[in-house]
């Protein structure tokens, strides 16, 4: 793989505790770094698989390939990825055989009625 294919810009998101104007603790996202990325749809066997372990609804899978970093490889699925305006539910992630710790793959799923 080559920088070429790292066509489009993903913001990885973590959600943090913050107290409102009425005292009350808060979830909210924060951004934690955009990077750029290739994205491929799942296939439809590997969608088959997801809703077979749970998945409901209407949803695109898609794998999305960042150069390897600290902070790719703390992406977990308790984070979340921005892409094109749609939050992507992280579903997955490892390192891929290209190289060692040159490429993180991050499976992530979104309601396909929503964008």
């Amino acid at each position: 793989m080559n920088a070429s294919q790292l066509d489009r810009k993903v913001t990885f998101q973590r959600v943090e505790k913050v107290v409102d104007s009425f005292n009350e603790e808060v979830e909210t996202w924060s951004d934690l770094a955009t990077v750029w990325a290739r994205r491929r749809d799942a296939s439809d066997s590997q969608k088959i698989e997801m809703l077979a372990a749970g998945q409901v609804g209407s949803f695109r899978v898609s794998r999305f390939t960042v150069r390897s970093s600290t902070l790719a490889r703390s992406v977990t699925p308790v984070d979340r990825l921005l892409h094109d305006g749609v939050v992507w539910q992280i579903n997955g992630v490892k390192e891929l055989d290209e190289g060692r710790h040159r490429f993180i793959e991050i499976t992530a799923s979104r309601d396909a009625d929503n964008g």
